[in-house]
């Protein structure tokens, strides 16, 4: 009798078939490992992306709000400037304003007697000295219309407290009421603003 077995062959395909069962068995297990830790890989890397994106956004939240914090500041700050621009040029104005008028205003006076002087010379109109003395006043008040100084009118105007002071009141029936009858001191102004209000007797 042979020492060596023959194998059946239905056993063998049995055989072989089982070790393709193992191996497929196998196959599918290590397929659905791999899968299983790609999934699992895939779902860490999704929560990190995740992580990720949230600490970006809020990131860009915090940086939007320093934008807008120094936006804030920067707007304010070209308010504030362009305040102090408006009203130092207003003041620079003003003071500019104040100081013209005051100049105007302490030449008056030298207009006033320039009127006294005219008056008495009236007498002698032709003479060389009365001439020159209304080329003069002329000449002056010539300047002061240039200058934008006009006389306030008063002589038979109606009292008006903005522009005329009253040093003296009358009945006369002769005349109509608050009217103005006589100028002691004319009155200057310089567009709206009144230099010297006239000095006068009203009457009624």
């Amino acid at each position: 009798m042979d020492d060596n077995k023959t194998i059946n062959p239905e056993a063998e395909a049995e055989i072989e078939n089982a070790e393709a069962e193992v191996a497929e068995d196998i196959e599918k297990e290590t397929s659905r490992e791999e899968s299983a830790a790609a999934e699992e890989a895939e779902e860490k890397s999704s929560r990190g992306e995740k992580k990720k994106l949230k600490r970006a956004e809020a990131e860009i939240a915090e940086l939007q709000g320093k934008l807008a914090e120094e936006n804030d500041k920067y707007l304010r700050l070209f308010a504030e400037y362009d305040n102090f621009r408006k009203r130092s040029a207003k003041e620079k104005e003003g003071i500019y304003t104040d100081a013209y008028i005051d100049a105007l205003t302490q030449i008056l006076p030298i207009l006033d007697n320039l009127d006294r002087a005219a008056q008495y010379g009236e007498a002698d109109s032709e003479s060389p000295m009365a001439k020159g003395l209304e080329l003069t006043r002329k000449s002056f008040v010539d300047t002061l219309a240039k200058m934008g100084v006009e006389e306030i009118e008063a002589l038979g105007k109606p009292f008006d407290p903005n522009l005329h002071n009253a040093v003296m009141h009358i009945d006369d029936e002769t005349f109509g009421e608050n009217e103005v009858v006589e100028v002691f001191m004319k009155g200057y102004a310089k567009g709206d603003k009144v230099l010297r209000h006239s000095m006068v007797k009203v009457a009624n």
